[in-house]
């Protein structure tokens, strides 16, 4: 996985700005994440040992603002608060993500085998971003000025997880549809998780990824929005959301992988759309199936915008009937975002 929660593009944007300080750091992270990307590629995928214990092994390590990792060691499964609040935030999303797939979905951890969860904090200096590295997570305590700390949402811990899920399932690749639906899938069981957590009705919800990452000062939200993709965020320094929320706005680019943290949105839209309509809690019907669908037979490697879209409905009727409320819902958000299939 070659992931990073705040996209390339907003940090080019910031790059380009009249502020010294801004453009270093938007220039330093980009260096940083554009390495561990280059790095990424090489990782293997790691083997758990099938277990039918299912508690969370969690590890938070602390970078000490370097950028070697994993970093020293400072809380494990088990241990008590260590007193910094971003060591012990890291161990409680980790624990909430860990909780969600059990409860929700009886996955045991990432890999569905007990994966091990490790994280890295404090990672570089100012250090605006957070991501999945194939085998842990590791998170920078922003700038102060545009971007608060990354272990602060609960969605950026769940998005970035959830990159792992799609690395243990269908693998996605990381460019162009099926990048964007990798995307999606951490936007769309991030928010779920949250909504979870807070024991959220689909109506209630707020839909948004990286609630409260942008610093006060900024126009925006978060980083992405999934009821209404392309209004997250309007700010000088970081530009405006440039996320579609259908087909006939699909970006051609061949910037951020072929857009994917931009046409995301689409199949975000989608999703929310179904939730909606269904009502209630959105992860008991809409995320089932789209968990059923990512986990399953139909998906693979390079599976596009249409084929997704086909795989939910087959799923839908499968588990609730071809002519369920549930199957018609999810034929309907793919037709009011455009997505032929």
């Amino acid at each position: 996985m070659r992931c990073t929660i705040v996209p390339p593009h907003m940090l080019e944007r910031v790059a380009r700005t009249d502020d010294p300080a801004l453009r270093d750091m938007a220039r330093r992270t980009l260096v940083l994440s554009a390495t561990q990307r280059v790095e990424r590629r090489t990782l293997p995928v790691a083997t758990a040992d099938p277990s039918e214990d299912f508690a969370p092994r969690r590890t938070v390590h602390d970078a000490a603002t370097r950028q070697e990792l994993p970093g020293k060691a400072v809380r494990s499964e088990g241990d008590g608060p260590t007193g910094d609040g971003v060591v012990d935030q890291s161990y409680d999303w980790l624990g909430v993500t860990f909780d969600y797939f059990e409860a929700v979905h009886r996955r045991n951890s990432i890999d569905g085998a007990g994966l091990s969860l490790v994280s890295t904090v404090h990672y570089g200096v100012d250090y605006a971003n957070a991501f999945w590295n194939g085998e842990q997570m590791v998170y920078g305590d922003g700038d102060g000025t545009l971007f608060t700390g990354f272990t602060g949402p609960l969605d950026v811990t769940g998005h970035e997880l959830v990159h792992g899920v799609t690395q243990y399932t269908a693998n996605l690749e990381y460019f162009g549809q099926s990048g964007a639906l990798n995307e999606s899938m951490s936007d769309v069981f991030g928010s779920l998780i949250k909504q979870w957590h807070r024991g959220q009705t689909a109506d209630e919800a707020d839909w948004i990824i990286g609630e409260g990452l942008l610093a006060e000062g900024v126009s925006g939200v978060g980083l992405r929005s999934l009821k209404a993709p392309g209004t997250a965020y309007d700010d000088p320094r970081l530009g405006k959301d440039p996320q579609p929320g259908h087909m006939r706005d699909y970006v051609e680019t061949y910037r951020d992988n072929g857009g994917v943290h931009i046409n995301s949105g689409i199949p975000n839209r989608a999703f929310h759309l179904v939730a909606t309509a269904l009502g209630g809690h959105a992860w008991e019907k809409a995320g089932r199936i789209w968990y059923e669908t990512l986990t399953g037979r139909a998906m693979s490697p390079n599976t596009g915008f249409a084929a997704f879209a086909a795989a939910t409905i087959e799923a839908a009727g499968r588990l609730y009937g071809a002519a369920s409320i549930e199957t018609a819902a999810v034929k309907e958000a793919w037709d009011g975002v455009g997505v032929q299939r």
